[in-house]
């Protein structure tokens, strides 16, 4: 049985897609069966991945709407992982879902027939709140928060953790936060530190020891429609993010071998 993480931040741009993407990467790299599904209709996962989202046949709007199933829209990226794409048809999603019963559930039923391919499912989810990403909270069983130690992220997260304990109590009781892993760090900045120790505080074990650092081969790798560790696999971003997969890896009882 696959153990589903969603990764998601309210906030945009504090590197969701890059953590997303690159964790699907690094947890293949170890030899763990890894399925991606992209859940942002700006298709940022599935690009990222080598995969053209203008050419998908079958994607995850399809997947919620109920015209394909899951485990007939995977695509293989070149990391080693699967991936069930998106595009700008997803946006469409939000409407058409207000009438079918159950939507908030549509990608939970959905992974049921392919949950027992995987040892992980990485969920990408949109910048908002929204169904989608309501569908993605009510799939997972845990969710990993991308953040930069800055200060109107520790507001955004404290709005995701509001959302996060309504969720538990409505739609999924088995939620919860696993990692938050900073992102774009750089430990030069007073600022940056300051915020760091006060996530500490407030969040304890749940604040990751790796972190992820400003790095350039981060930034260029989507633009090469590649995971960091394909595209430059001794870069310090590269380096940093199969740290990150070998701790959550640790974490979960289940570490890399030595």
């Amino acid at each position: 049985m696959a153990r589903t993480y969603v990764v998601a931040n309210q906030k945009g741009g504090v590197g969701k897609t890059s953590v997303a993407v690159n964790l699907s990467a690094s947890l293949a790299h170890y030899g763990r069966r890894v399925l991606l599904v992209d859940l942002d209709p700006q298709g940022n996962a599935t690009t990222g991945s080598g995969i053209d989202k203008s050419a998908l046949e079958r994607d995850t709007y399809g997947v919620l709407l109920g015209a394909c199933g899951l485990e007939d829209a995977r695509v293989r990226a070149e990391g080693g992982y699967d991936v069930v794409g998106a595009n700008r048809n997803l946006a469409g999603a939000e409407v058409e879902l207000i009438a079918i019963e159950r939507r908030e559930f549509r990608l939970r039923q959905a992974l049921l027939k392919v949950t027992g391919d995987y040892d992980y499912v990485v969920i990408d989810c949109p910048p908002a709140l929204n169904m989608l990403t309501v569908n993605g909270f009510a799939a997972a069983d845990a969710v990993i928060i991308p953040m930069q130690c800055e200060y109107y992220a520790l507001e955004g997260l404290s709005d995701l953790v509001g959302t996060l304990r309504k969720v538990k109590q409505n739609l999924n009781p088995r939620i919860e936060v696993e990692a938050l892993v900073r992102t774009m760090y750089d430990p030069r900045s007073s600022l940056t530190v300051q915020v760091s120790d006060q996530l500490k505080q407030h969040f304890g074990a749940k604040v990751f020891d790796t972190v992820i650092p400003r790095n350039v081969r981060i930034a260029e790798a989507p633009s090469f429609g590649k995971p960091v560790l394909l595209h430059d696999p001794g870069s310090k971003g590269a380096l940093a993010h199969l740290a990150f997969a070998r701790e959550l890896l640790a974490r979960a009882g289940t570490p890399v071998a030595a």
